[in-house]
């Protein structure tokens, strides 16, 4: 541990880039930084804090997450000091092409997760402590907020899972300056507020003068020895601290010195040692034992095997010679075939971590957690924090699968978004979307989650129609490094699909064709079923027309589109969705400019309470809509 005096230098210095870097950028938050400045000297530079400074993925590093992301000039100057930042690269805050961004980003290699929208770090924390624990490493997370965060409810849903699961190896850090971007924060400059809150949730809290090295040193050495519980240090900060003219002072919130403020902030500063380095041990490594390990388990199956007799009940078999039996019109949900189908992969793929939000059993992520307890990880009914520990989760090394009702995964929309910037392939699944619920009304239905997933950039939208491509999709979803979305149904559905049938990221499958098709009908999911349907009532009637299964919604097969659309002369699409952003707009993007008709059925009213039947009959997405759209297009295109 370094002398009061060594740290004090290091403080400086880092106070010095954070200073010429924001005035080189004309822009950021100094202010926030300089309060928190002798809070992370002390952890870093005081022998708490074990970094491979070489090795930012050593698995047995101790985590820093910035919450209060604004705060990134702090964290570039930190590792400055550490000789992992040039004083040159400091001057390129801000700018393009630099490592070092506005707010943290995977680009800068110290950067745990992406952040910035506040509220998000400490469920970010909790998934990293989470993945030590799976890991059996004695890593500590450390994660610094700001108190204006502690009003996001994200915040409170990861504070009392963390005391649930008793993380003892997650600290939490509140800078505690009072002011806010416009002026006082909730409780203003009063620690004690925070400690009492924290303290009732089970928290260990210690408070502290945040710029009082023997007091924060004092209280990173007794958070170390808590047991069973995690740690909230709350430091009552000076906003602006060092730097007279912004001390304590309203609007300074993301400004930056000008020049000339500049060399006066830095005469006040004192005489700076830019060859000073501060020094972080090394971790040690770790023998990791009675890692668990897992027979592989057999191969779940749907679907007729093309070797099946014709007789009622057929047979499917596993690598291990094990028969499961099914009658030919077996109804399965989708959403169970999700459980199963991570049961049978997991043993191909144990670093999946299934987390769900009170759910489970009937988003059927419960049969991966009856086989495999262990690796399931219950959220209670916390969306925003469950993402918020799949991205943690997912940047120590885990395939976090993400399961709710897809309706409930829009309260969770902005961790999501910034899931994508933290370089994180999270899986999402959703059940129980749509209209097609029935009873529970519209605000169980999930009817924008396409269009949300959509919008991610990168992201893939996956949306089976049965058991079979289900299960094939769950293990596509493992091999795909970034972003899936996986839109499963509550209602048991026909098996379409045989058990050896293959489908790929940016594929579609054409379930009925002939020469004599007029309209392709495009669909998804639980519209699928009614699209075939429709065809055979249609096909009595004289009319064939093209079903196509659009499993892929982002990316869609354009080149199986383009080619249904040539050779038919219409294209009606059908999706238990709302109209905006779903599969219809897709297939109108692909198809645009090739001057085909393109006619889009979907949730376009209100939806009330019904059976699933009614409700799909009511928005005119059932086999009738599709029937009688058919016959109105084949009837306008008629010569009179």
């Amino acid at each position: 541990m370094l002398d009061e005096n060594k740290l004090a230098a290091i403080s400086r210095l880092v106070r010095y880039y954070i200073l010429t870097g924001t005035t080189a950028a004309g822009s950021g938050h100094p202010s926030s930084s300089l309060s928190a400045v002798e809070l992370m000297t002390a952890l870093m530079f005081g022998g708490f804090f074990n970094f491979d400074l070489d090795n930012p993925e050593n698995s047995d590093n101790d985590r820093l997450i910035f919450s209060k992301g604004h705060a990134a000039p702090l964290l570039y100057a930190l590792f400055a000091a550490a000789g992992k930042v040039t004083a040159k690269e400091i001057l390129t805050l801000r700018q393009k092409g630099s490592r070092l961004a506005g707010h943290p980003m995977p680009a800068f290699p110290f950067t745990e997760a992406a952040t910035g929208s506040l509220g998000q770090g400490l469920s970010i924390g909790v998934g990293m402590a989470m993945a030590a624990r799976l890991d059996q490493k004695s890593y500590c997370t450390y994660v610094l907020m700001g108190d204006s965060e502690m009003a996001e409810g994200s915040v409170w849903e990861a504070i009392e899972i963390a005391e649930h699961y008793q993380l003892n190896n997650l600290i939490g850090i509140i800078d505690v300056n009072g002011l806010g971007q416009r002026g006082e924060t909730l409780y203003g400059q009063h620690p004690e507020e925070f400690q009492r809150r924290v303290a009732a949730f089970g928290w260990e809290t210690i408070v502290v003068d945040g710029h009082s090295f023997p007091e924060v040193i004092s209280a990173y050495a007794e958070a170390k020895l808590v047991k069973n519980k995690p740690v909230m240090i709350i430091a009552g900060t000076i906003k602006g601290k060092g730097v007279k003219l912004m001390e304590g002072a309203p609007g300074w919130h993301g400004k930056a010195l000008d020049a000339d403020q500049l060399k006066a902030a830095l005469v006040e500063l004192g005489e700076v040692d830019k060859n000073l380095r501060g020094v972080i041990a090394k971790p040690e490594a770790i023998k990791i034992s009675n890692f668990p390990t897992y027979a592989t388990s057999f191969a779940q199956g749907y679907g007729r095997s093309k070797k099946a007799s014709a007789g009622k009940q057929f047979s499917i078999s596993n690598s291990n010679d094990q028969k499961i039996e099914y009658s030919k019109d077996q109804l399965v949900a989708t959403r169970k075939a999700y459980g199963n189908a991570l049961v049978r992969i997991f043993p191909q793929h144990s670093n999946i971590v299934v987390l769900d939000a009170e759910t489970s059993n009937s988003t059927g992520a419960e049969i991966f957690k009856n086989k495999y307890p262990e690796n399931f990880i219950e959220c209670y009914i916390a969306e925003q924090n469950m993402v918020g520990m799949a991205v943690g989760l997912a940047r120590r090394g885990k395939m976090p699968f993400v399961s709710t009702f897809a309706a409930f995964l829009t309260r969770a929309f902005d961790q999501i978004r910034m899931s994508q910037y933290s370089d994180v392939g999270v899986k999402y699944v959703g059940s129980h979307a749509g209209v097609s619920i029935g009873p529970d009304g519209p605000s169980q239905m999930g009817l924008e989650d396409l269009a949300m997933f959509r919008a991610l950039l990168g992201s893939v939208v996956l949306y089976p129609a049965d058991a079979v491509s289900a299960d094939k999709l769950v293990e596509i979803a493992t091999q795909h490094a970034g972003i899936v979305y996986l839109r499963t149904t509550r209602a048991d559905t026909p098996i379409i699909y045989q058990n050896q049938e293959t489908f790929r990221i940016g594929g579609s499958k054409i379930l009925r064709e002939s020469p004599q098709d007029q309209i392709a009908v495009v669909a998804a999911g639980i519209t699928v079923h009614e699209a075939l349907a429709a065809a055979d009532t249609l096909a009595r009637d004289g009319i064939c027309i093209r079903v196509i299964d659009a499993y892929s919604i982002k990316p869609l097969d354009a080149d199986g589109l383009l080619l249904a659309a040539l050779k038919t002369r219409a294209v009606v699409t059908v999706e238990d969705h709302f109209a905006e952003g779903g599969l219809g707009e897709a297939v109108a993007a692909v198809l645009a400019g090739l001057g085909k008709p393109i006619y889009s059925l979907a949730v376009r009213k209100l939806p009330p309470a019904g059976q699933p039947s009614e409700l799909l009959d009511y928005e005119e997405i059932s086999r009738y809509g599709i029937i009688k759209i058919v016959k109105e297009i084949v009837s306008q295109s008629k010569p009179a």
